[in-house]
């Protein structure tokens, strides 16, 4: 039972990320390295994060109590601003080596600022999930019972799906970022770190797995939304690619802009 958790929790998790990795990445050399930078800015920013935590835990003494409450809220809260100005700094990265490259070798054409948005927005999202849900799924081949104390036996579960709204969101919002910086839209980042908040801070509502899920689910499927149509996307070439008559593969076909 314990290795059908497991597994099951695993495939929920990361199947759709190692999904898009296998048909939208990892045919190309340079998408992958640009998702292993974008997964290593995550990390330095996680970095930074833990850095602040630390010195919070010894101004504060370990004190027990509502401090400590008070500092998680507050550590949660920075570490979603610090992973926002990194993916800012992953934007100005690429934009440089982009144009570096053009002044290179203009005859060759540079990757979209569309398409390393979406790459660097899943090597943050998978970044992001092996952390948050490796100590969980590892804890699902037991030994133990969850739920035996009166907590919720869909724990892992929940996780699960937690893991994969977090993945995806990260994909939709690195989009969606990443073409306010190209428009100068910068109420577009605002949006972007709102939403970061607010999916961060429902996770202070459980164990009430029900709404925290619901409602980051919602907002998953907005941003989704928003993201399809700043890529580029349209109601007919939905419909197109629904009904697979699509012959233009957005990802593959992408033009420089």
């Amino acid at each position: 039972m314990t290795a059908a958790v497991f597994f099951g929790c695993a495939f929920i998790a990361f199947g759709p990320a190692l999904a898009l990795y296998v048909f939208t990445i990892a045919t190309e050399p340079l998408r992958i390295i640009f998702l292993i930078a974008g997964a290593f800015f995550w990390l330095v920013s996680l970095l930074i994060s833990s850095l602040f935590w630390f010195m919070a835990k010894l101004l504060t003494d370990n004190k027990d109590g509502p401090i400590q409450k008070y500092l998680l809220i507050f550590g949660v809260l920075l570490s979603v601003c610090i992973q926002e100005m990194f993916r800012f700094a992953y934007y100005r990265l690429l934009k440089k080596a982009n144009e570096g490259l053009k002044s290179i070798n203009p005859d060759e054409t540079a990757p979209s600022m569309r398409l390393l948005a979406y790459v660097s927005g899943l090597g943050f999202g998978i970044m992001s999930g092996v952390f948050s849900f490796v100590n969980t799924l590892s804890n699902s081949l037991g030994p133990g019972t969850v739920g035996i104390h009166g907590d919720s036996p869909q724990f892992f579960l929940n996780s699960a799906f937690m893991t994969l709204v977090i993945i995806l969101l990260h994909v939709f919002w690195g989009i969606v970022f990443f073409d306010g910086c190209e428009k100068k839209k910068w109420y577009f980042l605002l949006l972007v770190l709102l939403t970061h908040l607010l999916v961060s801070a429902q996770t202070f509502l459980n164990p009430h797995y029900g709404i925290n899920l619901v409602s980051a689910y919602i907002i998953m499927v907005l941003m989704g939304i928003w993201a399809f149509f700043v890529a580029g996307g349209s109601c007919r070439s939905l419909k197109l690619c629904l009904l697979c008559q699509d012959k233009d593969f957005l990802l593959y076909n992408q033009r420089s802009r």
